[in-house]
């Protein structure tokens, strides 16, 4: 097992750590969501929890490759946090997803037919803004603050983890935006934390397996 790994697991949900300046954090996340929710943009409110809600069937998923591979995970986050919630994941990090979901669709053109540079616009953004966010936890791994184990989900190898690591989540969340219906986008939300809170539950609670 890797030193990082180690550290992580030594954290594992221990709230040891915990820093004041959490509470003010979780703050801005709740008055980002209370603002679209006054202006009753449940679209933008279901996309956003779409996002952060792929990200934890990301960490979720990450997490038992640690176990099973009983070395590393793909990504590990064994800096000083607040609170380490999975190996890859801590308190900083998934409220931080919680407001970039927003952030991403309130990039998106208002007409989803819209072509930039020829491109279907939200194809155009998904690609575009993978990359850019890869490019932000290339900078955490040289700080190494997020640690990358394995060849093919390190640098230059960036592939994979533009499209698993950010890109599915933008088409996801993307999706549930551009859905018709309030009542399809409250299913797709549903059913992708149905999942993570079955998984988290099972794997991390009863388990522990992460």
């Amino acid at each position: 097992m890797t030193e990082a790994s180690r550290q992580a697991l030594a954290a594992l949900r221990h709230a040891d750590n915990f820093s004041w300046y959490v509470i003010p954090i979780f703050v801005i996340v709740v008055y980002i969501y209370a603002v679209e929710v006054e202006k009753r943009n449940w679209s933008l409110v279901l996309a956003g929890l779409a996002f952060w809600g792929m990200d934890w069937f990301n960490e979720i998923w990450n997490g038992l490759v640690l176990h099973f591979t009983g070395r590393s995970a793909l990504w590990t986050a064994p800096a000083k946090s607040a609170y380490v919630i999975l190996v890859g994941l801590n308190i900083e990090i998934t409220m931080m997803f919680a407001i970039l979901g927003i952030v991403l669709i309130k990039m998106l053109p208002k007409d989803k037919h819209t072509k930039v540079l020829g491109i279907p616009n939200r194809w155009f953004f998904a690609v575009l803004n993978s990359f850019l966010c890869v490019g932000i936890e290339v900078i955490l791994n040289k700080a190494h603050a997020l640690i990358w184990e394995y060849r093919f989900w390190n640098w230059p190898n960036i592939w994979l983890i533009a499209i698993f690591g950010y890109g599915s989540f933008m088409v996801v969340s993307f999706w549930v935006y551009d859905q018709e219906k309030i009542s399809a986008k409250l299913a797709a939300v549903a059913l992708i934390f149905a999942v993570d809170i079955f998984a988290f539950i099972q794997f991390a609670l009863i388990l522990r397996w992460i």
